[in-house]
C-alpha cells in the first residue's frame, strides 16, 4: 500500500478529519489553513511518542492512538486554549491494515472528546513512532504559562494523581488486571481526558499552570523555577483515588508525588478564588502555597520538611519536551 493510499484509507476519510470550526482547509493540499477567530492567539505544542520509550510494544493500536491524542491535547488544556486541528507524523514498520484501522478508531474517538480536527501530517517507513502537532487558540493576552505564580497564591491540582504511574505495572503485564480498581487504572493510562475546560475556566484567574506529565514534584518544579518562587506541597492533602490506594497500597503517594502520565492540570490560584474554584469542579483541591524563595518543598501535617521521592517518573526512558516560544 502506497503513502498516499494509506492516507486516503484510514485518515483523510477518518471521522477527525473531517470539516471542522476553525479549519479553512484540511487534508489534501500542501499545508492545512488554520482560521483562529478574531482577537485570539494561536497556540501549538508538539510531541514525538517512541516505540518502547513512550509507550508498551507492541501494543493495542486502537488505545495507542487515543492516548497520543490526548497526551498532546493535554498541553492546550494548560495553556487554556480551545482545540483547533492537530497534524500526525507516523513513521511505522510496515503498513498493516488491522493496526491502522484500529489506531485511526481510536485516534478519531478520542478527537470527537476533545473537538480537535486532523488536518494533515506525513507517513513513512521505519520504527514505529508518532509526532503530533496540536493547534488551539486562546484570547489574546490570556494564555495561561508558567511565570505568574506568586507568594501567598494557592498551588492546586485537577483532580486526583498517581493513576497513570500505578496502571504501570498492569500496562507491561507485570500484574494482571483484575477488578474495578485495575480496570479504572487502565483507563486513566490509556484514555486521560485533557481537562480543557478546566484551562479555559483558569483563564484570567489561575497565575501559572502546566499539565502533570513527568510527576507532581518534578512538574512543579518548573512553575517554581519560570515564577522565581517556591512551591511549598503538604504530602496529606495530595489526592489518591481509591483506585490507586486499592492496588498500589504504600507506594500510592509515590506514584502521586512522583509518577507522571497523570495529564491533570496544576495550577496556582489567589486565595480568594477556592471557593468559586471548588463550587465549578469539585474534583479540583489546594495542596499547598507558593512563598518566596526557590524550589519545591514536600511537607507533613506539620509543616516539617520530609524528604521528595526521586524527582520524577521515567516512563520508558527520558522524554524531554520542547516547547515553542
Amino acid at each position: 500500500m502506497g503513502e498516499f493510499e494509506l492516507i486516503r484509507r484510514y485518515f483523510a476519510a477518518a471521522p477527525c478529519a473531517q470539516a471542522a470550526e476553525g479549519i479553512a482547509l484540511g487534508i489534501g493540499d500542501d499545508c492545512a489553513l488554520l482560521q483562529p477567530a478574531p482577537g485570539m492567539q494561536l497556540a501549538l505544542s508538539t510531541d514525538t511518542l517512541v516505540a518502547g520509550v513512550h509507550f508498551p510494544h507492541p501494543c493495542d493500536p486502537f488505545l495507542l492512538g487515543q492516548r497520543a491524542l490526548a497526551v498532546s491535547v493535554s498541553d492546550l488544556a494548560a495553556m487554556g486554549a480551545a482545540p483547533l486541528g492537530f497534524t500526525l507524523a507516523l513513521t511505522l514498520p510496515a503498513a498493516e491494515p488491522a493496526w491502522l484501522e484500529g489506531f485511526a478508531r481510536g485516534l478519531s474517538r478520542m478527537a470527537a472528546q476533545c473537538a480537535i480536527a486532523l488536518v494533515g501530517g506525513d507517513t513513512t517507513r521505519g520504527p514505529l513512532s508518532l509526532t503530533l502537532t496540536v493547534f488551539g487558540q486562546v484570547p489574546t493576552g490570556a494564555a495561561l504559562t508558567r511565570g505568574g505564580a506568586r507568594p501567598g497564591d494557592l498551588l492546586c491540582v485537577g483532580g486526583s494523581l498517581g493513576d497513570g504511574a500505578g496502571a504501570l505495572p498492569l500496562v507491561l503485564g507485570q500484574r494482571p488486571v483484575e477488578g474495578e480498581s485495575a480496570s479504572y487504572l487502565l483507563q486513566r493510562y490509556w484514555a486521560p481526558q485533557p481537562q480543557l475546560a478546566l484551562g479555559q475556566w483558569l483563564r484570567g484567574r489561575a497565575t501559572a499552570a502546566l499539565d502533570i506529565s513527568d510527576g507532581l514534584l518534578a512538574d512543579c518544579g518548573h512553575i517554581a523555577a519560570a515564577s522565581g518562587v517556591a512551591l511549598h506541597i503538604d504530602q496529606a492533602e495530595v489526592p489518591l483515588s481509591p483506585a490507586l490506594q486499592a492496588l498500589a497500597g504504600e507506594r500510592a503517594l509515590d506514584c502521586a508525588l512522583a509518577g507522571g502520565d497523570d495529564y491533570r492540570l496544576a495550577f496556582t490560584l489567589p486565595p480568594e478564588l477556592l471557593p468559586s474554584l471548588r463550587a465549578q469542579w469539585p474534583e479540583a483541591s489546594a495542596i499547598g502555597r507558593v512563598r518566596a524563595g526557590q524550589g519545591v518543598q514536600l511537607l507533613d501535617g506539620q509543616g516539617r520538611r520530609l524528604e521528595p521521592p526521586r524527582a520524577g517518573y521515567q516512563h520508558f526512558g527520558q522524554h524531554i519536551e520542547m516547547h515553542g516560544d
